[in-house]
């Protein structure tokens, strides 16, 4: 599926000696659901040498399980991109499509938790990136059991390429809330890991904590109610403003009917 996608790319860029770049975005709002978001990127250069790896690459297995996928689609220099999109719909569902990933991606995992009250709400993105088996790491075992290992091995050792050298992984995750921790570069609030393909691991931690600044039943509450107390704290005022006034009056009656006396 996606992983075959990865290294079908992959090798293409290793034996046309040109790079390929994938990108992994996973967007996620305070109540667990988004998207997650995968692109893959040949330059030019791949293109030119295997004009027809457009009609190549096949996403059946990919559709089936519930990705969108955009193109192949030319790039204005000549290149071909691939764009595969998945809703999210759980802190849970996010964790299944990343394990779907494959290498990189090693028990990457999204947790949601809230506070009993709900005034606060944290997600957490743990787990590691690691290519441990180098091109190896993208096949599944089916994959390598079917064509008996790599597929190219000879043209891969041959070549002397190395998955470094061949592409890079990127993942970026726009969670909400504030970020608290992380291991990830913050840029603006989107948090980015390159992943090591040289088989050392990466580990990717963050969390982040939503506190929702306002708006809501309770606010709209509190707010009717400091209404209805200014309004009680008028009216009172006025109520005894005119019991002050009444007596002054009726004192001044009493006073005047003395005089007259």
């Amino acid at each position: 599926m996606v992983r075959r996608l990865l290294l079908l790319l992959a090798l293409v860029g290793v034996l046309a000696a040109c790079r390929v770049d994938v990108g992994v975005d996973l967007v996620i709002g305070a109540d667990g659901t988004g998207q997650l978001t995968v692109t893959a990127t040949a330059d030019a250069a791949v293109v030119q040498e295997v004009p027809g790896l457009a009609a190549d690459l096949r996403f059946d297995d990919a559709v089936a399980a519930g990705w969108v996928v955009e193109g192949p689609t030319p790039t204005d220099d000549g290149g071909l991109t691939v764009v595969l999109r998945h809703d999210v719909t759980s802190a849970e569902d996010a964790t299944n499509l990343l394990a779907g990933l494959g290498p990189p991606f090693a028990d990457v995992r999204l947790e949601r938790t809230v506070t009993p009250d709900g005034d606060e709400t944290t997600l957490a993105l743990t787990g590691q990136l690691t290519l441990p088996a180098g091109f190896d790491s993208f096949a599944d075992a089916d994959l390598l059991a079917a064509v008996g290992g790599t597929p190219y091995a000879e043209q891969l050792t041959a070549s002397g390429a190395t998955p470094p050298e061949s592409m890079t992984v990127t993942l970026r995750a726009d969670l909400a809330g504030e970020v608290e921790e992380t291991t990830g570069q913050d840029v603006e609030g989107i948090l980015t890991w390159e992943a090591p393909l040289d088989g050392t691991a990466l580990a990717v931690t963050t969390r982040t904590v939503d506190r929702p600044a306002g708006g809501g039943w309770a606010d709209a509450v509190s707010t009717i109610a400091l209404v209805l107390l200014v309004l009680w704290l008028v009216v009172a005022a006025a109520f005894i403003v005119s019991v002050a006034r009444a007596r002054s009056r009726r004192a001044k009656a009493r006073r005047l009917r003395r005089l007259q006396r």
